[in-house]
């Protein structure tokens, strides 16, 4: 007898259950949305927002469905794309585009009730859902001239606070040029860098009383610096990723210079370039006031540790070099307006060390101006220069210029989600159509089905009844491995859908051992039971040596590989798990329910058997000394 425990069938029975539930979601089609958000930190998005923006469509006969409200904004969904575009237009005119942002974008038609129980569709890739694609370019050479910045910055601190007299430091190139009177300041000088500054090359030059130490970076040091840029500039995008809410996001690297950045599904695609494309960073500095430096400069003799720009009302400024404090040191940075005269302005929160820099740099600059600069593209541009009242301490600081709210809301994006430890320039922009991703959807879907199809009837007609729980099987196995990537939210791309179809050869695989293990019970004279017992146990073994090679083949891409190659790996490392459930415990189950009532089963519907003939079977128990070389198995099965 075939019995299969109650609670067997009930682990089953609760698995299939579950995994249609779960997979439910991916059959209900994406509908057009109308995606609404809030530009200005001051105005929230919530349920009173949701009702205006129905009414407002109630108002211009535009019909729409359900509405959600989510941190990255509120979504409604639309009956059609006509729709969508109207509700588009006449939302961006009623609303504003100064308070909020109104984009398209795609919903689920998933029921309310799923979505309660987190029971949602796959996340597509880029490859199958479209969206954009960036390759930026870091700024190596960039990366290590703010390193000199820095370094000129740290080694003033440390002869100010050592007592060592100097005629200046200033930067020349990626090197820092430290000049003193006589010998003794120098070899003190360089005696304490050598001490805090290990990484540094120190080099003495110079004659008389002009005597200079250049610090320069070691190679070492060089290239840990580019690549914490390359880094540094990876957690910085996908920060700013994150500000846009795109769902599965891919930021990584590629080769020793270059980020990838795609967003799926992203359908306002000028909003995305103009985050991810901005890459600005923030930097203070003192502007120069010394009697004729600006004259000069306009003259084209700007001074040797200034820069001339222009501020955004067009008027000069002449800035030092020197980087008093930079992004780095900022916590938080939200929109707002000013208290005076209410004009957009960026209100920041600097940490510890940045509170008490700024401090330091307000107390003994009263009275001079500060010119607060946005770095992009190697192109600087000073927001504001205001002069510095009285000491400002607390960590709270305020800038504001000739900003719009929508500058000022980016401007806080990017310093909020961190600042850059060298610029970046796109390279490459494309995009990918929704038309070419459904392309690639339907050719991946007809390739899935079609080697399902194809090893379905294979295994029905090689092996009929056992056949079909086979293929039964395969069936509930593919169902659970896309339950599982739903309930995950994990992202399908084609490598995931090669994943799923060499999934299906694996599974079917261990049926195909199974069958084979009962007609070698049944060749060899067991009864159709005993076969049936014998072929589950004895195959189990072979089936967990292979799905274990197997796994740890999709462990090891896994973990050393990148993009491409993890997807197809999470998604072959869990296709292994649910094929060894389905190829051994459903089918085992399903077998046990059609012969496992049998008292005496006569024959097992598993294709033709062939046995050995009568003098074969007659020879291996006619051995000498009544030895029987029958295998010890077949021999216990006959029993």
């Amino acid at each position: 007898m075939n019995r299969y425990p109650l609670w067997k069938y009930l682990i089953i029975i609760v698995a299939v259950l579950l995994g249609a539930l779960y997979t439910a979601p991916n059959f209900f089609p994406l509908v057009p949305a109308i995606q609404v958000s809030s530009i200005k930190s001051t105005i929230k998005v919530d349920s009173a927002l949701l009702a205006r923006v129905q009414a407002i469509l109630k108002d211009a006969n535009i019909p729409y469905g359900d509405g959600v409200v989510e941190p990255v904004g509120l979504k409604i969904k639309m009956p059609d794309g006509d729709s969508q575009q109207r509700a588009l237009e006449v939302l961006k005119k009623v609303l504003g585009e100064d308070d909020y942002t109104v984009a398209l974008n795609k919903l689920s038609s998933t029921p309310a009730w799923m979505e309660k129980i987190n029971a949602k569709p796959m996340y597509l890739g880029l490859d199958l859902r479209g969206g954009v694609h960036f390759l930026l370019q870091v700024d190596m050479k960039g990366a290590l001239d703010k390193a000199a910045d820095r370094y000129s910055t740290d080694l003033r601190t440390l002869l100010r606070e050592k007592k060592i007299q100097n005629r200046g430091i200033l930067r020349e190139g990626q090197t820092v040029v430290l000049r003193f009177r006589d010998a003794q300041a120098r070899d003190s000088a360089r005696e304490q860098i050598g001490r805090s500054n290990p990484e540094l090359q120190l080099t003495p030059r110079g004659e008389g009383d002009d005597l200079q130490l250049v610090a320069s970076l070691s190679p070492t040091e060089q290239k840990r610096i580019q690549d914490n840029a390359v880094t540094q500039n990876m957690a910085t995008l996908r920060n700013r990723v994150n500000e846009l809410g795109v769902s599965e996001p891919i930021v990584q690297q590629a080769g020793a210079d270059r980020i990838v950045v795609q967003l799926p599904g992203v359908e306002d695609t000028a909003t995305a370039k103009r985050t991810i494309g901005r890459t600005a960073t923030l930097e203070i500095r003192m502007v120069n006031e010394e009697p004729g430096a600006l004259e000069m400069a306009l003259r084209g003799q700007v001074p040797f540790d200034s820069d001339l720009f222009t501020d955004r009302d067009g008027r000069p400024v002449v800035v030092r070099r020197q980087v008093v404090l930079t992004g780095d040191r900022i916590n938080d940075a939200q929109p707002g307006f000013t208290g005076d005269s209410n004009q957009p302005a960026v209100h920041l929160n600097l940490d510890g060390v940045g509170a008490r820099i700024f401090k330091d740099l307000t107390r003994e600059n009263v009275g001079k101006r500060m010119a607060v600069m946005l770095i992009e593209r190697n192109k600087a541009e000073v927001i504001t220069a205001p002069n510095i009242r009285e000491e400002i301490g607390g960590g709270r600081v305020q800038i504001s210029g000739a900003m719009t709210t929508r500058e000022a809301n980016e401007i806080a994006l990017l310093i909020r989600a961190g600042s850059l430890a060298a610029p970046m320039e796109i390279v490459e922009e494309r995009t990918v159509g929704p038309s070419l991703g459904q392309e690639n959807i339907t050719k991946g879907y007809h390739s899935v089905l079609g080697g399902f199809i194809a090893l379905a009837l294979f295994i029905c007609a090689y092996y009929m009844l056992m056949g079909v729980v086979s293929a039964t099987a395969l069936t509930v196995n593919l169902m659970l491995l896309v339950a599982l990537l739903s309930a995950l939210q994990a992202t399908l791309t084609l490598p995931g859908i090669a994943a799923i179809a060499l999934t299906l050869g694996i599974s079917i695989d261990a049926n195909v051992l199974i069958n084979e293990r009962i007609r070698e019970e049944l060749r060899w004279g067991a009864m159709p039971h005993t076969a049936i017992a014998a072929g589950y146990e004895r195959a189990w073994s072979t089936i967990l040596d292979s799905n274990v090679t197997n796994l740890i083949a999709g462990v090891a891409l896994l973990i050393f590989g990148s993009g491409p190659v993890r997807g197809f790996a999470v998604v072959h490392c869990l296709g292994i798990l649910t094929s060894m459930f389905s190829a051994v415990f459903v089918s085992r189950g399903l077998v046990s329910v059609i012969y496992g009532h049998r008292k005496r089963l006569e024959k097992i519907s598993i294709g033709q058997v062939w046995k050995p003939p009568v003098e074969a079977l007659a020879a291996n128990f006619a051995a000498p000394d009544g030895a029987r070389k029958i295998d010890a198995r077949a021999e216990k099965g006959a029993k």
